[in-house]
């Protein structure tokens, strides 16, 4: 299986997406010829060698990418009220581009009469569907009214489209994607001051585990996270693969703490002989004076915390009195947080912790189009073979919340289109 693994360690953005492909051996002539299927005028694009605090790779500039430095400047501020440049790449939504871009509608008719290969068509279509969902949750509006500012300016459809188009050549079978980082200062776009994740960015991410890093810049834009969430289908640490290829793609700035680039892995993946076998820890403490809403407060709380899993069981403990158990399973890395956790949130005096084995399917995630939208699904798999498909539910509810429908009939429509 031809697998490739995207490791955003720095971050994520349009370009440095179409930087990263070329680094990785997509010839220039593809995405040309994909700017020219697009029958407009764009801004002059082209590919530039240089490094970031050591590392080579390829930058994509398109001139509309280019002369913004004072801006960036003034517009990311820590939260100490310091200024602060664009740490991350140029910004492809908050104001680094040009103020009045194409609406949805626009962008959608452009894209539908271009002469663009189907597949690149298909796959441009849904990047931009998924950014015009998350404006409209943003604003409150229907995602086809939305109109993208920045996003909708030439370079912005450049880079969704050199992406597309890039990642189509390449002709990859699976796509996962590494731990996510954005930094946490705040960021001045089109309708003033928020913090970041930039609020569209947000929206992009749900469902798509990440994490803030002490850095007053932004490392996600919206264009790189609608790229990301649609083609990657596997969120994590990179699977076993025979690597191939590495492609680096740089993005504008030089930053402090790690080089400013995108690295793409290429390679063919290794089917492992069985099921994931790995060591976890059980946590466990009875509780006989604490009462259900505390109990499922505190389970909860440890769920957020980032437990594996956590159960309440009823139970009649000694002299007759009704209690719980309270069982937490956890990574050993976690251990110590979570049972810290249980003795706060509870009223135990001591936490019994049992080093245990478990066997797991290999899991990834998908799609699946129904009449109440997009839903996602887990799916377990065991030496390739699909074990478990499961729709999320947190996906169902947000879909049935949209549509007016209760969780069950969504979750079936999600199982209907599962079946082959």
């Amino acid at each position: 299986m031809k697998l490739l693994h995207i490791d955003a360690f720095a971050g994520i953005s349009g370009d440095m997406s179409v930087s990263a492909l070329r680094d990785l051996g997509v010839p220039e002539e593809i995405f040309q010829q994909a700017l020219e299927d697009l029958k407009i005028d764009l801004p002059a694009c082209r590919f530039e060698r240089g490094d970031r605090n050591g590392i080579a790779g390829w930058c994509f500039l398109v001139s509309s990418h280019e002369g913004n430095e004072g801006k960036e400047a003034a517009h990311h501020h820590h939260d100490h009220g310091q200024d602060h440049h664009h740490g991350d790449h140029k910004h492809d939504h908050h104001g680094h581009h040009h103020v009045h871009g194409r609406n949805h509608a626009e962008i959608i008719a452009l894209i539908s009469g271009s002469s663009l290969a189907e597949n690149i068509k298909i796959r441009a279509l849904a990047v931009f569907q998924r950014i015009a969902i998350a404006e409209g949750a943003v604003h409150g509006v229907p995602s086809e009214n939305v109109g993208f500012h920045e996003v909708g300016a030439e370079d912005s459809i450049a880079d969704i489209v050199c992406a597309c188009a890039g990642l189509d050549y390449l002709k990859i079978d699976k796509i996962t994607c590494g731990p996510l980082i954005e930094g946490s200062g705040h960021i001045y776009c089109a309708h003033g001051t928020f913090p970041l994740p930039a609020p569209a960015t947000l929206a992009i991410l749900k469902g798509i585990p990440f994490r803030q890093v002490d850095e007053p810049w932004e490392h996600i834009t919206p264009t790189g996270a609608a790229i990301m969430a649609e083609f990657a289908t596997v969120f994590g640490p990179m699977p076993e693969i025979s690597v191939n290829a590495i492609g680096y793609g740089l993005g504008s700035r030089n930053t402090p703490n790690r080089p400013n680039a995108l690295r793409l892995i290429l390679g063919e993946s290794v089917e492992s002989d069985q099921a994931v076998l790995e060591e976890i820890i059980e946590l466990r403490c009875n509780l006989d004076d604490l009462t259900p809403e505390h109990a499922s407060s505190a389970l909860n709380v440890l769920i957020t915390a980032g437990a594996l899993d956590a159960t309440l069981t009823p139970t009649v403990m000694k002299k007759g009195r009704s209690g719980w158990i309270l069982e937490v399973l956890t990574v050993a890395d976690k251990a110590e947080e979570l049972s810290e956790l249980m003795l706060r949130q509870t009223s135990a005096f001591g936490i019994r912790r049992h080093c245990m084995e478990r066997l797991k399917l290999e899991r990834q995630f998908e799609e699946v189009k129904t009449r109440y939208g997009t839903i996602r699904v887990k799916i377990g798999m065991l030496r390739g073979e699909v074990i478990q498909r499961s729709p999320e539910f947190s996906s169902c509810a947000e879909a049935a919340v949209r549509h007016g429908a209760s969780v069950r009939v969504v979750h079936e429509a999600a199982l209907r289109a599962l079946a082959p």
